[in-house]
């Protein structure tokens, strides 16, 4: 895989992530609480330099649309 299709892939993760947080009005400070009662500890600033950065694992991305009750997502290309 190249380095462009990554970047890409870490871009489309990000807005992902960020567009979801955003729809529910949910802070890094609100995902933060949310992810520890689900057993997933990082700080707000952590998750604001992980979400930022679209370096996140799969796994990540998970916990972190399962913390915030998203139960669907559309990820089509436009």
């Amino acid at each position: 895989m190249s380095e462009k299709t990554k970047a890409h892939g870490a871009t489309r993760a990000r807005n992902l992530l960020k567009g979801e947080l955003a729809r529910r009005g949910i802070s890094y400070t609100d995902l933060s609480t949310r992810l520890t009662q689900i057993g997933v500890r990082d700080t707000p600033e952590n998750l604001r330099n992980k979400i930022n950065r679209g370096t996140f694992s799969a796994a990540f991305l998970l916990q972190a649309l399962e913390a915030i009750g998203c139960k669907s997502l559309d990820i089509r290309v436009d």
